[in-house]
């Protein structure tokens, strides 16, 4: 059974060397998935290709030492250059997420294959219209936010008037229901916010500085995973 039959994005970590408060990327990785979380995704707005396929590379060192390869799916955000170089050199990368004026799925798919995965973060504005009618045939979830505003991603739910647009529990609730895949949630997502994401039936959230900024990223990791597990089971 391939990674993308089995693809876990209940606690979803987002990083990159901007975001670890100058901490080796693949220590934050290998601290939050001990704690529990089973979805990597590699994101950096400011490293190069190469840089970005030794992150990815160390990266699938730390998961595979952990034992998880099989468990653990690692994205890389946006750089289907990156993935497929990577891939070349014997990195198992399990696949992209991209964004709407991204690398249109469809391309994804094709120079990835069948067994990868290929996540799609969903438009903000009109985005309960695009869940309902876009063909999602080659994706395998979404991702949706923000929940807050947040200095890691400021671009993050921006409407077409450059309005950020943060979504309440009640739309995520929506959103879910509508949706033909699975949604990952985040942005500015804390440990508060929990509880309420668990009870409106996405699949997962998602986080960056949450753990990556924590004073001790595994112990923040862990309060994370345990209190999701602890809210999806009390909702059902």
């Amino acid at each position: 059974m391939s990674i993308r039959e089995k693809l876990d994005i209940s606690a979803y970590l987002v990083v990159g060397p901007e975001n670890t408060k100058g901490r080796p990327v693949e220590k934050i990785i290998e601290d939050a998935v001990e704690a529990g979380f089973t979805c990597v995704q590699i994101r950096s707005k400011v490293a190069s290709a190469r840089e970005l396929i030794e992150l990815t590379r160390k990266a699938a060192d730390v998961i595979a030492r952990l034992g998880k390869s099989e468990e653990v799916a690692l994205l890389v955000d946006d750089r289907l250059d990156v993935v497929l170089a990577a891939r070349k050199q014997g990195v198992k990368v399990d696949g992209i997420h991209v964004g709407q004026s991204d690398i249109p799925v469809e391309v994804c798919r094709e120079y990835l294959g069948e067994d990868s995965v290929v996540g799609l973060s969903a438009r903000t504005h009109e985005m309960l219209e695009y869940i309902k009618t876009a063909d999602v045939s080659q994706i395998d979830y979404f991702g949706v936010g923000p929940v807050h505003e947040t200095a890691t991603k400021p671009d993050c739910g921006l409407d077409i008037n450059g309005k950020v647009i943060t979504r309440s529990f009640e739309e995520i609730s929506e959103l879910v229901r509508l949706s033909k895949k699975p949604v990952v949630v985040g942005g500015g997502v804390k440990l508060r916010d929990i509880p309420p994401l668990a009870r409106t039936g996405a699949a997962g959230f998602f986080v960056v500085s949450a753990v990556s900024e924590a004073d001790d990223p595994k112990q923040a990791a862990m309060e994370l995973v345990n209190a999701w597990k602890l809210n999806v089971r009390a909702d059902k």
